[in-house]
């Protein structure tokens, strides 16, 4: 199999940690590892992939210099619009994680076990977008239930842990919770997040539209359409909760016609990279705990909607840093790989 000169831009971050990671443990094709980040982070080293690599600064002529082949952005919206295509330029693919190109028209939006077809789409501009953490593991869940049953409406209030603030959110629960046992809580000051999120919960994600929805929630319902070729409503609630990895979500759909939970729950136990474990009477169900450093969506509590038999609720969790960001980057490469080859 051919090798590939990867690049990571945002080598120092959560994600980009993670991603080496994920590299590693998929035995990725890989004949030189560049990790890239700002110049505050240049120098450091970074273990992984069997080697140990100094980060570079991530400029415009470095994607060239180096012969990146397959770059992975996941330093922020703005580097990437900045970055990327200069890294297109000089050749290589580019996987983003940011939002900065998820919506456009020309970009496609890959969730390799619903969407692999589109990677195909990736010539136009030379970029596959990432999508958000939480839509990931949503559409996992609703693509099979979408392609027999017809999906009319969604309504899903996301639990979101601090993670997905990257390293800044985990430390500041870290640091708030040693605040409470040393009583000294009340005079914690909120940096990553607009209030206290230790033993606490925030409705708010990103910034408000003037439609009082958040762009987190916007991003839900755009992007789901955008993965699943669909155009079904979805209303979003997304709360950040003081769990440091994994996100939950509960969920209620709307079919176009009569479902019942045990058909979905075959259904879901066939779907790629799902895993089914739903059993209330011996106190099985998905939870953080279960999903966190794992590459699968978890799915749960699935049942009937009490008054009306075409509607279903469930409940499913996955690692934001990995299902929702590495791992789906990863395997997206990995598809690009044998389309390419």
């Amino acid at each position: 199999m051919k090798k590939y000169v990867v690049g990571v831009v945002g080598a120092s971050g959560a994600v980009g940690e993670e991603l080496f990671k994920v590299l590693e443990e998929q035995d990725f094709p890989i004949k030189k590892l560049v990790p890239l980040a700002s110049a505050r982070s240049m120098g450091q080293e970074i273990e992984a992939c069997g080697g140990v690599y100094k980060i570079l600064e991530t400029t415009h002529d470095v994607f060239a210099k180096e012969g990146i082949e397959i770059a992975f952005f996941s330093a922020g919206g703005s580097v990437s619009a900045e970055f990327a295509p200069s890294a297109v330029e000089a050749g290589a693919v580019v996987i983003d994680n940011t939002s900065h190109f998820r919506m456009q028209a020309d970009v496609p939006l890959v969730v390799p076990e619903v969407n692999p077809e589109d990677i195909a789409l990736w010539k136009q501009r030379g970029i596959i977008a990432n999508p958000n953490c939480s839509t990931i593991q949503m559409v996992q869940v609703l693509a099979p239930l979408h392609r027999v049953f017809g999906i009319e409406r969604v309504d899903v209030s996301t639990y979101q842990a601090v993670s997905g603030a990257g390293k800044k959110g985990m430390e500041e629960l870290v640091e708030q919770m040693q605040q409470f046992f040393a009583f000294s809580l009340d005079s914690a000051e909120p940096r990553a997040f607009p209030h206290r999120i230790a033993l606490n919960l925030i409705p708010h994600i990103d910034q408000f539209m003037p439609n009082d929805y958040t762009k987190e929630e916007m991003k839900m319902l755009q992007e789901s359409n955008k993965i699943l070729h669909s155009d079904f409503a979805l209303s979003a609630t997304c709360v950040r909760v003081p769990v440091l990895r994994s996100h939950s979500e509960a969920i209620t759909i709307h079919f176009c016609k009569e479902v019942e939970a045990k058909e979905a729950r075959e259904l879901l136990k066939k779907a790629p990279n799902v895993i089914v474990v739903d059993n209330p009477q011996e106190k099985l169900y998905p939870m953080p705990t279960l999903a966190t450093a794992t590459d699968t969506t978890y799915v749960g509590r699935i049942r009937n909607d009490l008054y009306d038999k075409k509607i279903l609720h469930l409940w499913c969790v996955a690692d934001q840093i990995r299902v929702g960001a590495a791992t789906n980057a990863v395997r997206i490469a990995q598809k690009w790989i044998k389309l390419h080859r």
